[in-house]
């Protein structure tokens, strides 16, 4: 017997060839899901480590010590129990010891101190612009920017005294404590790499407001252990090594992570362990858990569409042979001998395609991972055949279950060479596939977590039932017009209809051709919405094409820094972010000058060139402005209680602001004044304050301001051309400008009077719902009254709930201007390639850049991106079979096809005629099956692409794309159409041929 199936096998080996492809496409599918996780598991983990920040590959160990809680006043630096966090048991890493302590003597203010250093190494990471690298005890280097404002070289000598922070007073300042240290300038530094791993989480070179410059004094240990400290931070960094953070050891570094953190809380409370590698371990995870969701989406129906193929092709099979099968049963055959005979030349050939396909699965994916993850390595394991056995038994299932008929139907049945549609085994089938379709879609919207559980199955159920629909509703449509053409005399057109209409098995072919273009549409649908989501995440997302941060500035500094550069707004754009409140949105004070030409813009937002007119109506009138360093102002002043004066003011040349507090008023007509440094080269008016005294001590009174030592004469006596808080009234007084005011010491009832600059409330954008308080936070403590004047889908960088304002109309309205402690500059892709230098010559330190390109570049390699090139392999994959289907159905057909038409060829049927109906048969079929598997493809998206996490399991605040581009879906139908196009028209020639031979 098996002699004889080996025979039937050999006889047809062109079908068995077939099917036994068809069943390793089927294995093969189920084995690259499995395999191709495992390589994206590795190709994630390899994108983040080789994406991750600074902060991700360091990890650091401090501890503080205060000499007033030590027993000896002169403690040593030593390292014993920070040591023994990250020196014991751990490998791969670098470590490098600090020790810091708090100084002042350097600085002419106490308002910050100067971080006396020692770093391991540290002459190594530095670039000596003079002088030379630390030898013995009192050497100290010292910033290039230090060196110049303080006027020292190398060979200088200066004092630094340990100091303590005094909280008394506000703002809290920094006291000396101990007596001062001699120190030798043994040279001057510049740092090459701020942002470099050596340099660990200590934020050495921050600068800003109430830091200092960000320039530590380095030293050596001998010097710091020989000097008299307050308070001093010990710590070791660790940075990792290459191959220390390699996707092979990844649970081993959790492991340490996890005892590094016990064993830093079995020690001292002053202890402390920082790393953001867990960090990445979680974003690695979370890619990972992306990846194992977006993967199984397309792997589950393109193993049902292997299931289906192999069925519906044995089936065929099955019909071709029975004539054979009825020779069997009519001579009486034991039924084991005929269920061995029905079944298996079919068994055979998919019993060799499963075990091909486990080889051929992980090679694929061998190939694939080769080609997409270079250096990573697909790491094969028996885990990637887990589902074999499950593919390979599907496969068989489906193999006996399509020659069900012939092994129970009599032999008057098997002899018919139209057998009985069994319409109600089939109904019921179709039926049942509709209900789980219905049941999969309900938990798919009303789950929280969709893609678990029966969810998964929903996309592939839901094409599946919507391509026998499709069939049920098309087949009759095509009989009719079959007939139709056939009593207009249209011979070829009719009898390629009836073909189709009649032929058992042609719906179940033709959902099959629906369900391959279906399956790819869907993949296309994935890559493709995936694909424009993250390249929304990297350009709205990052904001411009390039986004520099600078050194912290005033926004009037970083507004002509910026605009000296580009004084058009082609290519730059000065912005400032603006933090949000429980009540205010976050958002972004930019120059609107260059806001149609820089940032990226949401789709569907309003056209950009008129929103700068909107947002900026009108050039503000002229600041009023001190010439020099004097400042002065005269006030007249009749006041019940006591009130204080001060008048804010910003540098117009530089980054300095400050309110010079000129104490009480005094009764009567007196001149305030002051010598001001900042204004060497003029300063403007931001505001003039008055308050109280005391938190609830209120004071009334009149206060007229007569005069200021302007550079123009201050419209004083215009109250039109000023603006107060409600603690003052406003009204013109014949020497002056009149203000009756009320006040206390709290700041909420303090006055402000302000020159009228810009208009009030603020104009802005805003996404989302606009500021629920009708302001908006200052770069301060305060808060600008604003009007909402255009929606935006999304506010760039920052995302759907945002503000956008004009940057130098904030800065102008506010009262007490400050730095900006991350200033940024915006630059399209115009912006000259010495941009950077050309900042800098203007005021505008870079610290840092990020680039569009750089975020894609990271978001292409993160889970949801890595995992949806396994939808393309699964795109693939399906027109493969569905051209494999078609390919043995048109196989199985020409006999009996042949023997038809020959037929009605003798008895007159013309050429014509006869040639339509072999040629266009089936390639009409492909062209109507990938028109409806289109419409599929779009329904099951819209039924369940929404829960995809195709920017990952957390996505960002923006506006994602929700369906693909239509070039994209045509495409991928485009090229299942040519493949199955192809196959169809190349069987339909060689049937006409046969026909016409004979």
């Amino acid at each position: 017997m098996i002699s004889l199936v080996l025979a039937m096998v050999w006889n047809r080996r062109g079908q068995a060839v077939t099917l036994a492809l068809l069943a390793m496409l089927a294995v093969a599918s189920a084995v690259a899901a499995p395999a191709y996780l495992i390589a994206a598991e590795r190709a994630v983990a390899d994108g983040q480590i080789a994406t991750a920040p600074t902060s991700e590959l360091t990890l650091s160990a401090r501890r503080t010590s205060d000499s007033l809680q030590e027993a000896s006043p002169s403690v040593g630096i030593e390292f014993p129990d920070v040591g023994r966090v990250l020196l014991l048991g751990l490998g791969g890493f670098a470590f490098y010891h600090s020790a810091e302590v708090p100084t002042v003597g350097l600085s002419p203010t106490n308002d910050f101190p100067t971080r006396f250093v020692f770093r391991q190494e540290v002459c190594a990471h530095v670039q000596l612009t003079a002088g030379r690298c630390l030898i013995g005890e009192g050497d100290v280097l010292i910033g290039e920017t230090t060196a110049e404002q303080r006027k020292l070289t190398a060979g200088d000598t200066i004092s630094l005294t340990a100091a303590r922070m005094n909280g008394l007073v506000r703002p809290p300042t920094w006291e000396p404590d101990g007596p001062p240290k001699k120190l030798t300038v043994a040279g001057v530094y510049r740092v090459t790499d701020s942002s470099s791993a050596y340099w660990g989480l200590h934020g050495y070179f921050v600068s800003g407001d109430g830091i200092g410059p960000g320039e530590p004094v380095f030293t050596t240990a001998g010097t710091l252990e020989t000097t008299k400290r307050t308070t001093t931070t010990m710590s070791i960094d660790g940075v990792a090594q290459p191959g220390t953070l390699d996707i092979d050891r990844l649970d081993q570094l959790r492991a340490d992570m996890e005892r590094l953190d016990a064993t830093a809380a079995e020690l001292e409370d002053s202890l402390q362990f920082n790393s953001g590698i867990p960090r990445l371990l979680d974003r690695i995870d979370e890619g990972r858990a992306a990846a194992r969701l977006l993967v199984p989406v397309l792997a589950v129906p393109l193993v049902l569409l292997a299931c289906f193929t192999i069925y519906l092709t044995v089936g065929y099979g099955a019909e071709g042979r029975q004539s054979e099968l009825a020779v069997v049963a009519l001579r009486g055959a034991r039924w084991w001998t005929r269920w061995w005979l029905a079944t298996g030349e079919s068994l055979v050939a998919v019993l060799g395609g499963a075990v091909a396909g486990c080889l051929a699965g992980q090679l694929l994916v061998n190939g694939v991972a080769a080609a997409l993850f270079p250096g990573v390595g697909t790491a094969p394991a028996l885990t990637s055949l887990r589902f074999a056995p499950l593919a390979a038994a599907a496969a068989l299932v489906a193999a006996v279950a399509a020659q069900r008929r012939q092994l129970i139907s009599p032999v008057s049945r098997l002899l018919r060479r139209t057998p009985p549609a069994d319409r109600r085994r089939l109904a019921a089938a179709e039926a049942v596939v509709a209900v789980l379709a219905i049941a999969a879609g309900v938990q798919y919207f009303v789950s929280d977590d969709p893609l678990t559980g029966f969810g998964l199955f929903a996309p592939a159920l839901i094409v599946l039932a919507l391509a026998l629909v499709a069939a049920r509703l098309l087949l009759p449509l095509v009989n009719r017009y079959a007939v139709g053409a056939l009593r207009g005399g249209r011979l070829g057109v009719a009898l390629a209809g009836i073909q189709l209409s009649r032929r058992p098995g042609a719906g179940r072919l033709f959902a099959l051709l629906v369900a391959s273009v279906a399956v790819a549409g869907y993949a296309a649908c994935t890559v493709d919405t995936a694909a424009g989501g993250r390249d929304v995440e990297a350009s709205l997302g990052t904001g411009a094409e390039r986004v520099l941060v600078v050194q912290p500035v005033t926004r009037q500094g970083l507004l002509t820094g910026v605009r000296a550069v580009d004084p058009d707004g082609r290519f730059a754009m000065a912005v400032v972010r603006i933090p949000g409140g429980s009540s205010t949105p976050p958002g972004l004070a930019v120059d609107t000058r260059a806001l149609a030409a820089v940032p990226a813009w949401a789709a569907g937002a309003p056209s950009r060139d008129g929103l700068s007119d909107v947002l900026h109506p009108e050039q503000p009138p002229p600041p009023v402005t001190f010439a020099d360093r004097d400042i002065a102002i005269e006030v007249t002043a009749a006041t019940t209680g006591v009130m204080q004066l001060a008048v804010s003011i910003s540098a117009m040349d530089g980054p300095g602001v400050q309110v010079l507090e000129f104490g009480d008023l005094k009764p009567g007509t007196h001149t305030y004044r002051e010598n001001v440094e900042i204004c060497e080269k003029g300063c403007r008016l931001n505001a003039v304050r008055i308050s109280g005294t005391g938190s609830n001590v209120e004071a009334t009174g009149e206060v007229v301001i007569r005069g200021m030592r302007t550079a123009t004469p201050a419209p004083l006596t215009d109250p039109g051309r000023w603006r107060a808080t409600p603690a003052a009234k406003l009204s013109a007084a014949p020497d002056g400008l009149r203000a009756d005011v009320k006040v206390t010491g709290a700041v909420a009832d303090t006055a402000w009077i302000q020159p009228v600059t810009t208009p009030y409330p603020l104009p802005i954008a805003y996404a989302g719902n606009p500021p629920a308080s009708g302001t908006i936070i200052d770069s301060g403590a305060t808060t600008i009254p604003v009007t909402s004047a255009v929606a935006l889908p999304a506010v760039p960088a920052i995302g759907r709930q945002g503000v956008i304002v004009d940057l130098e109309y904030s800065d102008l309205i506010s009262v007490t201007p400050k730095l900006v402690s991350q200033p940024e500059v915006w630059l399209n892709a115009d912006a000259p390639a010495e941009i950077v230098d050309r900042l800098t010559q203007h005021g505008l330190q870079v610290v840092s850049e990020t680039s569009a390109a750089q975020v894609k570049a990271g978001l292409d390699r993160q889970g949801p991106a890595v995992a949806l090139w396994f939808h393309l392999l699964a795109a693939v994959l399906a027109g493969l079979l569905g051209a494999g289907a078609l390919a043995l159905t048109v196989a199985v057909d020409r006999a009996r096809r042949t023997e038809d038409l020959t037929a009605l060829r003798t008895q007159g049927l013309r050429p014509r005629p006869a040639g339509l109906a072999t040629l266009w048969t089936y390639p009409v079929l492909v062209v109507i099956a990938t028109t409806v598997g289109l419409l599929v493809a779009a329904a099951a998206w819209r039924l369940t692409g929404w829960a995809l996490p195709l920017a990952g399991l957390t996505p960002p605040d923006l506006p994602l794309p929700t369906w693909p581009r239509p070039t994209a879906l045509l495409a991928a139908a485009g090229a299942v159409l040519a493949v199955q196009f192809l196959v169809a028209v190349l069987s339909g020639r060689d049937l006409r041929r046969r026909i016409e031979s004979r």
